[in-house]
């Protein structure tokens, strides 16, 4: 990570916009931060901190004491911080809640903090989140550091320079993992884990499922009695089961051979008895058979005449049915004549009443048509006078609507000269409405910021009460959670006790006759102590990581307790000490304001609108009456042509109506007439032709049945029937010859075959093929039996052998897994309990602190040397993070703790240098481009300080940049590339340009 540049306005003791560009010092490498105390060099640093992660490293929570008190009431405050990493070049702007004078309604009003983070693509900064909390996530990605670590590695600022030197085991594992990229190494070990689980639980099933199957075996045996001589003996391993249900097998092979001779003969005595009954039945049924033909032959005999009659009624009327179109075409044609007949005596006598006048007997036909013709000719003439006569109530609705358009242009145009008498005095009031309804809406702006306002402290109202009952429920929760500690203390404490009182039982416990005793190296162990109380180290284990999620619940239940009391005092402050009802009640003032105001500004716009209508209805008045005269001319027009349409409409009607009620009337009545004589001449033309049909078939029936076996139709008609009844009459003659054939030829070859005339008894052969067949089927059965059990033993046995085979293979699998798994996880012979991903980290650490004692040698002139450590850890921390100190004077390796300020500061700077090395050396790591310090270099001494300044003065190979915060002259003198912060006369600070 690089930075670029820094801008802050209203922050720390900044009010005027300042600016920093770190890149005018990438040729220098390193570059002092210079002033007095308190002019505000650490401000800078608290603005890049709080531009990245919205906090600052020497405030905790006070992001109140962010704004510059010398800004004034409207100035802003913002820092904006430009920077780059491996993901791109950045920009983020960030600023703080503060105080500012509200826009509307005076006062003063919470400006909200903002954030806005920015990526600079294609030579422009393009949005990527603007929401503190969307801004946040994507920094988080961006920097792949939390605050915290930021301020280990990069931004060494007051009272946390030495954090990574003295952090503990847990802490300094979190850092060097985020550095390192290494939680790949955890998700290997978690891998391998769920491997050992996956084959431990697959071992467990295959070897129950080998116990079961060898259970079921042993059932099968058990149940079909096949247990020999080891019925009694109880087999202590698997294979020792598997041979004992072998020779079990054996025994059911016999069985089942033993069974199957049994079977065979059993099926040969029973195919004997079979055979001799089913040719005893075939004999019976012959015999049943034959007296059956007989019997059937002499019915069959009995109904000869019945049958010949039954063939003399076929054949007369299969000759009928040939006469059988004739006779009915004859009948319909006879009944067609009779009908036109009739139908011709209606028509005439239809014409005749509708007032046709009778035709001459000779050419009827011909009198009534001639007579339609001439009516016909004679009513078109009326046509026209019909139309009109239908159209009359149109003609009258025209001229209705001629008179009521002529009345209302002659209304339009007498309204539009009142009009333009009474417009001036409209304009006038029109004009005094819409001031009034401008004024008032003018309050409306006003009254949307006290509904907001007003909703502002209702929401606060009940976020108070709300935040009180959290408060209470956060109470109990950390109480609980304390509670839940200090139990868990107290279970470790006695736990300790019972391992320390339980040693000596177990050291008894690996006493061996003849070896030595590992306390006091005896051969002889005359009392050795009972262990009556275990303890291991895995409970003590268990107990401290049950006391540490104690502790951390604890932790965590007490910080949720102070948001929640920071948010409810905030809230208490927004609510201003109203109640609810009262906010309420200022809230539906504020809201009745807003509504009336509101109102105000649509009547203001319709009144506007309707003035606009009016001015512009006035300028064209002069128009509008010109054009409403001339409709009243066209009107009058109008009318006086609709008036005339009428008259002569009417003339025309009383002229073709003559004595009938009305001209429609008169030509219904001749349409009638034309009908009927037209219906009476068509009738009369009908009956000749029918007559003319019937005289014809009348003498084609007659010919046809003189030439037939029947004398009169009559004969023919009694002859006739239905297809289906000639049918049946000779599918019954048929039916009789083919039975009498079919019965004679059976009973010969029963005759011949000489069967005795006593009916054969079966008795005796179905009893001995019954006792048979119950005899094979107790064979068969007792063989079915035999080949189940065998096979289902053979089957289980089977499966079970290789079952207990593969789980042997499944077992040396999973050893291999288990130590492998051990062995990452840091179980098992590691003393140490380093896992994988601590492993890496510890050789890590181990590089990093070879790389921080380059310096520290010389920082120290040979006498201080940085370890690193991978004795135990406590509290079932992680072994391999430890860093210890060697003085070369004494000889000894002490605690990091145990060292001076300046001591500290040296081995501290040492050990953040060495750490930016290796991390910036790192492939897939996070580079490390820009570093801070802010501590103590006015703690050294004048050749320490020398020593530490040349230190510094080799960061700058690799790029990187370092900034130095200090006020001591000699630093000031050495390192050219300067930063000075100047308080000015009136309070605020100003940074310098960097001078040469």
């Amino acid at each position: 990570m690089r930075l670029h540049r820094l801008e802050v306005e209203g922050f720390g003791p900044f009010r005027a916009r300042q600016s920093v560009d770190f890149d005018a010092f990438a040729d220098d490498g390193i570059f002092l931060i210079a002033g007095r105390t308190g002019a505000g060099k650490s401000s800078i640093l608290d603005a890049v901190c709080f531009g990245l992660y919205g906090g600052v490293p020497r405030y905790d929570g006070g992001e109140k004491r962010l704004r510059s008190d010398h800004s004034e009431p409207s100035d802003p405050t913002e820092v904006v911080v430009e920077f780059s990493t491996v993901a791109g070049r950045f920009r983020v702007t960030r600023s703080p809640a503060y105080e500012r004078p509200a826009k509307r309604g005076g006062g003063l009003t919470t400006q909200a903090p903002s954030a806005l983070l920015e990526q600079f693509v294609d030579d422009e900064w393009v949005g990527r989140a603007a929401r503190v909390v969307d801004v946040a996530h994507e920094l988080d990605e961006i920097l792949q550091l939390s605050q915290e670590q930021f301020l280990q590695v990069i931004l060494l600022a007051q009272n946390r320079f030495a954090d990574f030197l003295l952090a503990d085991s847990r802490e300094r594992q979190a850092l060097l993992r985020r550095l390192f990229g290494t939680e790949r190494f955890s998700d290997i070990q978690a891998r391998f884990d769920d491997r050992r689980r996956a084959a431990e639980q697959a071992l467990a099933g295959r070897r129950a499922t080998v116990e079961a199957r060898l259970d079921e075996a042993e059932r099968v045996v058990t149940d079909a009695a096949l247990w020999g001589d080891d019925a009694d003996a109880t087999p202590d391993t698997t294979d020792a089961r598997i041979e004992r249900l072998r020779r079990a097998v054996a025994r059911a092979d016999y069985r089942v051979e033993r069974f199957g001779t049994e079977r065979t003969a059993a099926e040969k005595t029973l195919t004997t008895a079979d055979a001799a009954l089913a040719a005893l039945k075939e004999q019976r049924q012959a015999q049943l058979d034959r007296d059956r033909a007989r019997a059937a032959l002499a019915v069959l005999e009995e109904r000869a005449e019945e049958v010949a009659a039954a063939a003399s009624r076929r054949d007369r009327a299969r000759t009928a049915e040939g006469m059988r179109a004739l006779i009915a075409s004859a009948a319909r044609a006879l009944a067609a004549a009779e009908d036109a007949a009739t139908r011709e005596a209606d028509a005439v006598d239809a014409a005749t009443a509708a007032g046709v006048p009778m035709g001459t007997m000779t050419d009827r036909a011909a009198h009534y048509r001639t007579w339609a013709s001439d009516r016909t000719r004679e009513s078109g003439s009326w046509q026209r006078a019909v139309e009109l006569e239908e159209s009359t109530a149109e003609r009258t609705a025209e001229l209705v609507a001629a008179q009521e358009a002529e009345q209302a242009a002659s209304a339009a145009l007498t309204a539009i000269d009142v009009e333009r008498e009474t417009l001036p005095a409209r304009l006038a009031a029109l004009s005094a409405d819409r001031d009034a309804a401008r004024a008032a809406a003018m309050l409306a702006e006003t009254a949307e910021r006290e509904v907001a306002s007003a909703e502002q402290r209702a929401a606060a109202v009940l976020d108070v009460e709300r935040l009180a009952a959290e408060i209470d429920a956060a109470r109990q929760v950390e109480s609980s959670a304390s509670d839940a500690h200090t139990r868990a203390q107290a279970e470790l404490a006695a736990l300790r006790r019972r391992r320390l009182d339980g040693y000596a039982g177990e050291l008894a416990d690996a006493l061996a006759p003849g070896e030595p005793c590992a306390v006091c190296g005896s051969l002889e162990h005359p009392a050795p102590a009972a262990h009556a109380d275990p303890v291991s180290a895995e409970d003590i284990a268990a107990a401290e990581r049950v006391r540490d999620d104690a502790s951390r619940t604890e932790r965590e239940a007490s910080a949720a307790l102070a948001t929640v009391t920071a948010a409810h005092a905030v809230a208490v402050e927004r609510a201003g000490g109203r109640s609810a009802a009262q906010a309420a009640e200022e809230l539906e003032r504020a809201r009745a304001a807003r509504e009336s105001a509101v109102a105000a500004v649509q009547r203001a716009e319709e009144l506007t609108r309707d003035l606009d209508v009016l001015q512009a209805s006035a300028a064209d008045l002069d128009e509008r009456r010109a054009a409403a005269s001339d409709r009243l001319s066209a009107a009058r027009t109008a009318l006086s042509l609709a008036a005339q349409r009428d008259a002569d409409a009417s003339r025309l009607i009383a002229e073709a109506r003559g004595d009938r009620t009305t001209v429609a009337e008169r030509a219904a009545e001749a349409r009638r007439q034309i009908a009927a004589a037209t219906a009476a001449a068509d009738a009369i033309d009908a009956n000749v032709e029918a007559a003319e049909r019937a005289n014809l078939a009348r003498h084609e029936r007659d010919q046809a049945v003189e030439a037939s076996m029947f004398t009169e139709v009559v004969e023919v008609e009694q002859a006739l029937l239905s297809a289906a009844e000639i049918t049946a009459l000779d599918d019954l003659v048929t039916g009789h010859a083919v039975a009498v054939q079919k019965e004679r030829a059976l009973l010969l070859d029963l005759e011949l075959r000489a069967l005795p005339d006593e009916t054969i008894d079966l008795t005796a052969a179905e009893e001995e093929a019954a006792a048979a067949r119950r005899s094979w089927t107790s064979a068969v059965d007792a063989h079915s039996r035999a080949r189940g059990v065998q096979s289902s033993l053979v089957a289980t046995l089977d499966a079970a052998a290789v079952e207990h085979a593969a789980s042997a293979e499944d077992a040396a699998e999973f050893e291999v897994l288990r130590g492998l798994a051990d062995t990452l996880a840091g179980r098992s012979g590691n003393t140490r309990r380093m896992n994988l991903e601590t492993f890496v980290l510890a050789a890590e650490l181990e590089e990093i602190v070879s790389a921080a004692n380059q310096r520290l040698r010389d920082m120290s002139d040979g006498r201080y040397e940085l370890r690193h450590s991978d004795a135990l850890a406590a509290r079932g921390a992680a072994s391999g993070l430890g860093i210890t100190v060697f003085d070369a004077f004494t000889g000894q390796a002490r605690p990091a703790t145990s060292l001076s300020g300046g001591e500290t500061f040296l081995s501290s700077l040492a050990l953040a240098l060495g750490l930016a090395e290796v991390v910036t050396a790192r492939a897939g790591g996070i580079r490390l481009d820009t570093l801070f310090i802010d501590e103590g270099f006015g703690s050294l001494d004048s050749d320490t300080l020398e020593t530490a300044m040349r230190t510094l003065d080799e960061l700058r190979q690799g790029g990187r940049t370092v900034g130095v915060i200090s006020h001591v002259e000699a630093m000031q003198e050495q390192i050219p590339a300067q930063l000075t912060v100047h308080a000015l006369p009136d309070g605020p600070s100003v940074i310098n340009a960097p001078r040469g």
